[in-house]
């Protein structure tokens, strides 16, 4: 069944690259609706942009959605991705500017606050996308590809020069809360050396130690140090999750990406709704239900006791 969250979630910070202060409001919203951001500051206009691969505005180092009328919502993947981790198909999130709030660098404060809120099914079935072929794009020595398979799962590689990140591998299949267990509190990271050329392109004017990873050759500079041995590669897997959730609905198959970021996922995104052939719909029945993402009663217990161990 399809669900939305069962009381209204707030969260208040500022942007990773605008530097802004950011209010965000996540409401429940009926079945059918999927996840819509709204504009509700001025130069928004009230602007309703839903989070979808054919909203994407392509922007560096992040994922933003536009209108096509000069509105648009930026930084969206980490609250994109504890939403479809958490197992959330339909909410409105009401924004009082143009980029969400980096907050920890990780998703693990919206997931809490939304199992805090609560999770509700709702009285419609959900429908997913099930993988019939594969579908790849590539860039340079990067790629990103889904292939057939018959849960949810995503495989990443990455390769740093730094010592501090290296060469990560993981492989890890997402039901049964493993994006609550194993990825969300996963933080963004950067190299030292790029923070000065992201901030004169205008980029990374909120970041800071704090809500980031900072690393410098083989030293990581953020106080507390890595949250896991594997946090970079992580966290990658961790944005991966919320750039396929433009698709609009869970998709049935294995994502694996070699050195892939935002665009090259939403690129494999758009690629899959231009091959109609390699997809179906399919609607979830229980089976279906309990393979994908904190699906229906299992979300807000497992993510719960996820919360508490780590507390």
């Amino acid at each position: 069944m399809q669900t939305t969250l069962a009381s209204t979630v707030r969260f208040t910070g500022i942007g990773l690259h605008g530097g802004a202060r950011t209010r965000v409001t996540v409401r429940p919203a009926p079945a059918g609706y999927g996840i819509r951001f709204r504009r509700i500051d001025p130069d928004g206009a009230g602007a309703v942009i839903p989070a979808l691969w054919s909203h994407l505005d392509p922007s560096p180092l992040c994922t933003r959605i536009g209108n096509g009328r000069g509105q648009s919502v930026a930084t969206i993947e980490h609250l994109m991705a504890a939403l479809a981790g958490c197992g959330i198909h339909n909410a409105r999130v009401d924004v009082d500017g143009d980029e969400v709030p980096i907050l920890d660098g990780s998703s693990a404060p919206f997931v809490e606050g939304f199992v805090s809120a609560g999770i509700r099914r709702l009285a419609a079935p959900l429908r997913i996308i099930r993988l019939k072929a594969p579908v790849e794009v590539r860039h340079g020595p990067a790629s990103a590809r889904l292939d057939p398979a018959e849960a949810p799962a995503i495989t990443f590689d990455i390769d740093f020069e730094d010592a501090a990140i290296g060469r990560q591998s993981l492989e890890l299949g997402l039901a049964n809360g493993a994006f609550v267990h194993h990825l969300s509190d996963s933080r963004t990271f950067c190299r030292l050396r790029d923070v000065e050329t992201m901030r004169s392109a205008g980029l990374a004017r909120g970041g800071n130690f704090r809500n980031a990873v900072v690393v410098e050759g083989d030293r990581v500079l953020s106080p507390g140090g890595l949250r896991h041995p594997d946090e970079p590669v992580r966290h990658k897997i961790l944005d991966a999750v919320g750039d396929l959730a433009l698709a609009g609905a869970p998709i049935l198959a294995r994502y694996c990406g070699v050195r892939a970021g935002h665009a090259l996922t939403a690129a494999l995104v758009t690629r899959l709704f231009a091959t109609p052939e390699a997809w179906e719909w399919a609607e979830a029945d229980a089976a279906m239900l309990a393979r994908l993402p904190c699906a229906g009663a299992h979300c807000a217990p497992r993510a719960a006791d996820a919360l508490r161990a780590s507390a």
